[in-house]
């Protein structure tokens, strides 16, 4: 949480903190400033101190509403004299303000970079103040445990709620396309129109991105909605041109977030239309039988990689293959159980057998266990996004229906 901040820059022998780049879509950012409309300037985080949001004078009203304090490049740097002072020279000019600003915060010693920005450019800028300040040390941290990231692993109760919002409008929106396929006709074994022509995969993502639109949220990452051979590919996102059959697999993976790039939330439900082949309604079993005997088991306090193995071992003992057995398997059980979410899709903690991350109260993450098999032309997958309450309880944010098959409303 962001009252960790402060012990977890003392933890990593931090100062400081510098983040770049604009609020929107920019998760480093965004944690601090919220969803404000910031697209340029940068932030300073000083350890048991201020934070301190640098802006342009055109976004002065966007900065002071994030509730910092805030300083104007311009009216309190004069950057178009430092400008002149770099002989024209952009990197030097951002160097000679961050020099200005660290000077003024009496800033010193070593100080962390985070932000998504223009690589090469900010290089260039944090080599000449590298040159400038030779007392000060910039560095980068490990994405995966920087102290932003470590920070963001545990929510409040406000940031519980914005993703448990996400989530109503995230299951609303599956609810929607769960309604619009099942009331078309079914021609020749796939879905057609009202002029008989066939719906595609393309007419859904575009009916999904409208009406998470309408609700307030975006997809920036896009969606997965796979059928067949490419539902037993887990990051397929399926092909826009093709049809869609009733009796196959459908993965629909859907991760939208707040519009302007806030909280995400992440679903999975698997689905055969019409009816399920002998084959497929044994597979979804031993997931759905899988995920409900691994969920119950996760308990705070322990290693992430312990319910990871669980569900290898699980899936294992009913014949099929997996990571544990075989770390390069491209059939059966082929990914990890979960995954933090919060402002990114993936973050910390890691349910990945070589990490030793340790689910902490406070933590959301989703529990997503799948069988994969792209040449029987199947795959299955079943995700929530869950909350590990202070009280050691796991809880589904958002409830929805684990239903395999959706009965056509003609039939």
């Amino acid at each position: 949480m962001k009252t960790d901040i402060d012990h977890l820059m003392k933890e990593a022998d931090l100062d400081a903190l510098f983040v770049f780049g604009p609020a929107s879509h920019n998760a480093p950012m965004t944690y601090f400033t919220g969803l404000a409309h910031l697209s340029v300037g940068f932030l300073l985080k000083i350890r048991d101190g201020k934070v301190i949001h640098f802006h342009n004078p055109m976004e002065r009203e966007e900065a002071a509403a994030t509730g910092l304090e805030t300083k104007d490049i311009y009216a309190d740097y004069d950057f178009p004299a430092l400008l002149e002072q770099a002989n024209r020279d952009s990197n030097m000019a951002q160097a000679l303000l961050l020099e200005k600003a660290l000077a003024e915060y009496k800033v010193h010693g070593r100080i962390g970079i985070y932000g998504k920005i223009e690589f090469g450019h900010w290089l260039r800028t944090i080599d000449f103040l590298r040159i400038k300040l030779p007392d000060v040390d910039i560095l980068g941290e490990d994405m995966l445990r920087s102290v932003i990231t470590q920070a963001r692993m545990t929510k409040d109760e406000s940031e519980i709620e914005r993703i448990r919002a996400m989530g109503r409008i995230t299951t609303a929106v599956v609810g929607d396309v769960a309604g619009f396929l099942t009331s078309h006709r079914v021609k020749d074994g796939y879905l057609v129109n009202r002029e008989g022509e066939q719906l595609t995969i393309g007419n859904v993502k575009r009916k999904i991105n409208l009406w998470l639109a309408m609700r307030g949220a975006e997809n920036p990452k896009g969606s997965i909605f796979a059928v067949g051979r490419d539902a037993g590919i887990p990051h397929s996102t399926g092909t826009d041109s093709d049809p869609i059959p009733v009796g196959q697999t459908i993965v629909f993976d859907i991760y939208p977030c707040e519009a302007g790039g806030g909280y995400f939330y992440d679903f999975t439900r698997t689905w055969c239309l019409d009816h399920a082949p002998d084959d497929v309604l044994q597979i979804y079993e031993d997931v759905l039988e899988v995920y409900e005997t691994v969920y119950s088991a996760i308990r705070p306090h322990k290693p992430c990689r312990d319910s990871q193995i669980q569900t290898c071992e699980l899936f294992e003992a009913k014949g099929h293959p997996t990571v544990l057995s075989n770390p390069l398997t491209t059939e059966g059980y082929v990914h990890s159980l979960a995954h933090g979410i919060g402002l990114d899709v993936h973050e910390a903690p890691s349910f990945n057998i070589k990490f030793d991350d340790v689910l902490l109260p406070g933590s959301v993450i989703t529990v997503e266990p799948g069988l994969y098999y792209p040449d029987r032309g199947l795959g299955v997958r079943i995700e929530d996004t869950a909350w590990m309450r202070p009280d050691g309880v796991l809880e589904t944010l958002v409830e929805f229906p684990k239903d395999l098959i959706l009965k056509m409303q003609g039939a």
